[in-house]
């Protein structure tokens, strides 16, 4: 009787035993998470849930803050809070967007749409007209256009275009010039 019951007990050990695994153990990983928290953001805009879609951006931007992967993640968060009306909180959202890739012409129109909703357009352009940088004087001519200064816009951007005719972002300028051109034979 002890044999059966001591070679029953060592059977279920047995079977009980090889079913036993190690738990699983998630690991992080930063930069997919990073798009699947950005996805998760994309879905809540489309839901309206935008309080949600706003977190979740943040948890992308934080999984990955530095990355160039990063600025596709800050524009999301800046349109959202430009959507829902908070201009002042996506300007910053934009600009840095742009500190990380500044080869997105989409971002400089988001953030020049900020500045003309929180009134600092004007002095955007007073500050951008005393640099050389190529990218200030992309978002500088963006803003002349948009403020009624066509021609002066216009001729900016093809300046740009012409010293830098290799930039990634140039394509997108010429498409926004010829834009400019015909609302100017309008």
């Amino acid at each position: 009787m002890i044999k059966k019951l001591f070679t029953a007990l060592l059977l279920c050990t047995i079977i009980f035993c090889t079913g036993y695994r190690k738990p699983y153990k998630y690991t992080i990983r930063a930069e997919k998470d990073a798009f699947y928290h950005n996805n998760l953001g994309i879905n809540h805009l489309k839901d309206r849930v935008y309080y949600a879609a706003i977190q979740e951006f943040k948890i992308a931007i934080s999984l990955s803050p530095e990355t160039q992967a990063s600025a596709i993640f800050y524009n999301n968060l800046g349109e959202t809070y430009n959507f829902i009306g908070y201009p002042d909180m996506a300007k910053d959202c934009f600009e840095n967007a742009i500190r990380l890739y500044g080869l997105n012409f989409k971002y400089y129109m988001n953030l020049t749409d900020c500045y003309i909703n929180l009134g600092i357009a004007n002095n955007k352009i007073a500050e951008f007209e005393k640099s050389d940088n190529v990218f200030d004087r992309i978002q500088l001519g963006i803003l002349y256009i948009k403020l009624g200064e066509t021609r002066k816009g216009i001729n900016l951007l093809d300046e740009i275009c012409a010293n830098e005719p290799d930039l990634l972002i140039t394509p997108a300028i010429r498409q926004f010039i010829s834009e400019a051109v015909k609302t100017l034979e309008e």
